[in-house]
């Protein structure tokens, strides 16, 4: 009976969201992000520390629901032009090469395989919009010039990723094919530019046109139901070309933004409400996904290095590229910052190359800490450094 009730889905969601109530309290006494409270607390209930939650496929999905409602909203606060900038191509470009580099030239410089290399240089290129973007949207920062570049650039990061991790995969495997590289570039930027085209100019109005409709006003939850089931559709498209599904998530949240609503539930509110409980459990998940006692002295010393090579390759590859296209060095050094998490989309990484039989448990472990090392790096520069609350706002402009 108390296997039961300790497996049930009532009992595994109620343990964590007061893990998540924890996060917040930790996170407000050591006055840090509550991403960085979160995440502390998942590695306590995880394996790592007292093994009360494991990241089992209920957790997983959950955490899958929250980095999607997550981007939602953060894509109510972009326009068209936030992504179209061609500085953000120049930004996202350099801050996929230089890691990639980087990556590769560090693990083979630690003795392990040309394949072991080319992966973890892969799993560096990846940036986590999710973290950042949370992290801006808390310190009220998503308006800021840095931040759409941040957003801007890491959404042509992950196409770009896409296509390195096509390039790693068919190299290991000695079958490179241009054009499947090609297939599935010209698909993910075709997807990207139909979906916000299609979402602004036949979504957005027909939403509205709902609005108008006696149903909606019997029923002003319609819209939002409506509104939410093409942003899932949009990420399932996503996934099914390859990219993460946030990016899709992210696209029908700016194809949205421009709905003005009479009688309807906002969209972007009911989605708020959704993103505050799941989003709070896809952070605890980080914590839980990695179990400290996997490392040992050998796996240590990896971590340490690719850890410091992939914040330094995404400061550097993002960060003077931004500081050339004219933005000042406070906001190069936020953008470089910005796109250092790794977060799920490294840990991904990983998956696929331990599941291909490509890295072994070595790199494994050291990929998902470096993912989380650097989740967690970002938000305690940007609140006790680069975003300090202190900061005059006017020191943050748009670049000529």
């Amino acid at each position: 009976m108390n296997e039961t009730i300790l497996g049930s889905i009532e009992f595994q969601m109620s343990l964590l969201l007061f893990v998540a109530i924890a996060g917040y309290l930790i996170a407000s006494r050591i006055n840090q992000s509550a991403v960085i409270g979160e995440i502390l607390v998942g590695i306590l209930v995880g394996p790592s520390v007292l093994g009360l939650i494991t990241y089992t496929d209920f957790v997983q999905s959950l955490a899958h629901l929250g980095a999607i409602f997550l981007l939602f909203v953060i894509g109510f606060e972009f326009c068209l032009r936030d992504l179209t900038d061609p500085r953000y191509l120049g930004i996202a470009f350099i801050g996929v090469v230089v890691p990639w580099i980087g990556g590769y030239l560090t693990t083979t410089m630690l003795g392990y395989s040309t394949a072991s290399a080319l992966f973890v240089g892969t799993a560096l290129t990846a940036t986590s919009i999710a973290i950042t973007a949370n992290v801006l949207k808390e310190l009220g920062r998503l308006d800021s010039p840095a931040a759409r570049a941040i957003i801007g650039a890491a959404v042509i990061d992950d196409v770009l990723s896409l296509l390195v991790l096509g390039i790693t995969t068919d190299a290991i495997k000695g079958s490179l094919e241009i054009q499947n590289l090609v297939t599935s570039l010209v698909a993910a930027v075709l997807f990207i530019g139909l979906g916000l085209m299609v979402g602004i100019q036949i979504v957005s109005p027909l939403l509205a046109r709902l609005d108008c409709r006696p149903l909606a006003r019997q029923y002003p939850e319609f819209v939002f139901l409506t509104a939410l089931a093409i942003a899932f559709l949009y990420a399932m498209v996503a996934e099914l070309i390859g990219l993460s599904s946030i990016v899709g998530a992210f696209i029908a949240g700016v194809s949205c933004r421009e709905i003005t609503l009479c009688q309807s539930k906002d969209p972007r509110e009911g989605a708020e409400y959704l993103q505050v409980i799941f989003a709070a459990i896809f952070f605890v998940s980080l914590g839980i996904i990695v179990d400290l006692h996997a490392v040992t002295p050998g796996i240590a010393v990896l971590v340490i290095a690719v850890t410091i090579v992939a914040v330094l390759t995404k400061v550097i590859g993002c960060g003077l590229p931004a500081r050339l296209f004219g933005y000042s060095w406070r906001d190069a050094a936020v953008v470089g910052f910005g796109m250092a998490p790794r977060g799920e989309v490294a840990m991904i990484v990983a998956l696929i190359g331990l599941n291909q039989g490509v890295i072994g448990q070595d790199i494994f472990v050291a990929i998902l800490l470096m993912s989380l090392i650097t989740t967690i790096i970002t938000p305690i520069v940007f609140q006790n450094w680069l975003l300090r609350s202190g900061m005059d706002v006017r020191e943050v402009s748009e670049p000529q």
